[in-house]
């Protein structure tokens, strides 16, 4: 089991990854809210724990980042001194699947979380509907007029920049940046994926749905 752990108490976190490690378990450490986003905006995980009181960015607004900017469903368990019912209500509606009060011992972290790998994923996160697309973000594909499109991971992250700024017009840069990061690729890279995303979105049906503003950048259209 591949598991993300946010823990700003760098004790509690290498003694939870120590036991876990020890069971079997990958970790990955996140020790604020922002680099948790990050890591999994950038990677599979099996299950997320995030601890809600974090300095800055909280677990809480992790977790909306994670469900609903990157609609990502992955099991997510919030790990917390918070015991109070409305903590909990407001934890569960976030958007956690399991909610752990601290103290608590590994042996019972380890139990809910193979719970929730066993359970998968949460089907009610991940479907996004625009114009007459059907997002899958789950599956990076696409549904089209009954078609299913599956996506190559560059497309797929191409259409939700094109479709987070729609109906404006998205630079180059912007699309490089948010694709590529600061490890800029080729000049004609980001051409030939955006030519493989219109061949695979638009040519099959009789509206294209991505058009070039010359001088500018790219726009989806939301017909």
């Amino acid at each position: 089991m591949k598991i993300l752990l946010l823990e700003d108490n760098v004790q509690l976190a290498e003694s939870l990854g120590e036991y876990l490690e020890g069971v079997g378990c990958e970790l990955d450490y996140a020790y604020n809210a922002k680099s948790c986003v990050k890591l999994v905006e950038q990677n599979q995980y099996d299950a997320l724990v995030l601890d809600i009181s974090m300095p800055g960015m909280t677990g809480l607004q992790a977790c909306e980042e994670i469900r609903q900017r990157l609609q990502v469903a992955t099991p997510l368990l919030f790990l917390t001194a918070r015991d109070s019912l409305e903590d909990k209500l407001i934890g569960f509606n976030t958007g956690c699947d399991d909610y752990l009060v601290k103290p608590f011992a590994p042996e019972e972290l380890h139990c809910r979380l193979k719970a929730l790998e066993a359970r998968g994923p949460r089907r009610d996160i991940g479907m996004q509907t625009f114009g007459v697309l059907t997002i899958n973000h789950v599956h990076q594909s696409v549904e089209r007029e009954g078609i299913t499109i599956q996506l190559h991971a560059t497309q797929f992250n191409l259409l939700k920049q094109l479709i987070k700024a729609s109906p404006n017009v998205v630079s180059r840069e912007t699309l490089e940046h948010a694709v590529w990061g600061d490890d800029l690729p080729e000049s004609d890279a980001l051409r030939t994926h955006m030519y493989r995303l219109r061949n695979t979105l638009d040519r099959p049906f009789k509206t294209p749905l991505i058009t070039t503003v010359h001088g500018k950048g790219y726009r989806l259209e939301t017909h």
